[in-house]
């Protein structure tokens, strides 16, 4: 589990790796959709500030002179680590790495470090995670994020942009989306958000994109038996088709023994009173027709206004 009860912090954001390339193209896409960014952390720069946004050394400069909480880090692999150490040492809340390709034995430190602090860490290789109309912190594709009542987490990028679009055209938005990565080693895991969303008044069902690999949703499966959300959990795993000895794409989708199949997570799930889908057209089509109840009114009431 994280070291604090997963939570989106209001207030302003802090870019770590502002006055890079994909720094700057990011931050400005990030500001376009609402996101408070105020401040950029640049070790090495020679900026004062990047359209607007002032720049600082470190993230403890930059969060003493904004009171941001939070950070999107966007730095190559090896300076992951380095940037979540000064993230913690400025006293931020929430802190999410979207950089793919971190090493392992930095994410475990990191690890460490983060619940060690009572930090909220999101990654390692994330897409990253949202409030629609509020906040992105991230990649996440705007024509895929709408607000609404469904809240999202999710291994894959891709295949979640994909559910999460697909729904937006049937009228349905997301409460939160977070993009927990599909790394072996990383912050915060399905388990860890049930809470989140069975507190969360906006969210009144949960979509899980997972992936064959691991003990996540298994994971996951135990902590909604303990009952650490009680609202409608439906879930989709991705690899249910590759071939026995190939690798996959995600560092964490490996399978040991019984544990990290397709047939173990479904059972567990299912067991737990999950949905389990293993194709995206299924999955929506249940969901749309399972959903249109009055809980999910306002989801249909904000596109009839757009």
């Amino acid at each position: 589990m994280t070291g604090r009860p997963f939570s989106i912090p209001d207030g302003g954001v802090i870019l770590q790796g502002a006055t890079g390339r994909i720094g700057r193209k990011h931050m400005a896409l990030m500001r376009a959709y609402g996101t408070p960014i105020v401040a950029g952390v640049s070790p090495n720069a020679d900026a004062a500030e990047v359209d607007g946004v002032p720049i600082f050394p470190t993230s403890v400069a930059a969060a003493a002179e904004t009171g941001a909480a939070s950070s999107i880090v966007m730095v190559p692999p090896l300076q992951v680590l380095s940037a979540i150490a000064d993230g913690i040492e400025a006293g931020l809340q929430l802190i999410v790495t979207v950089t793919e390709g971190m090493p392992v034995a930095d994410a475990m430190r990191a690890l460490a470090m983060t619940r060690d602090a009572g930090v909220t860490w999101v990654g390692a290789s994330t897409p990253g995670l949202a409030i629609p109309n509020k906040l992105k912190l991230g990649f996440l594709p705007d024509v895929a994020l709408a607000p609404g009542h469904i809240g999202f987490a999710s291994k894959s990028g891709t295949l979640s942009y994909e559910i999460g679009y697909r729904l937006v055209g049937r009228g349905f938005g997301q409460s939160a989306w977070i993009g927990v990565g599909g790394d072996p080693v990383k912050g915060t895991r399905f388990a860890d958000l049930m809470p989140y969303f069975e507190a969360d008044k906006d969210t009144h069902a949960v979509a899980i994109i997972g992936e064959i690999g691991g003990n996540e949703e298994e994971q996951l499966a135990d902590a909604i038996a303990a009952g650490a959300c009680t609202k409608p959990v439906y879930a989709i795993i991705a690899g249910h088709s590759a071939r026995e000895g190939v690798a996959m794409g995600h560092a964490g989708a490996m399978v040991d023994g019984n544990s990290g199949t397709i047939v173990s997570k479904i059972n567990a799930l299912e067991a737990a009173g999950v949905r389990v889908f293993t194709n995206i057209s299924a999955m929506i089509d249940v969901m749309s027709e399972e959903l249109t109840d009055a809980s999910m009114s306002e989801d249909r009431n904000v596109f009839a206004t757009q």
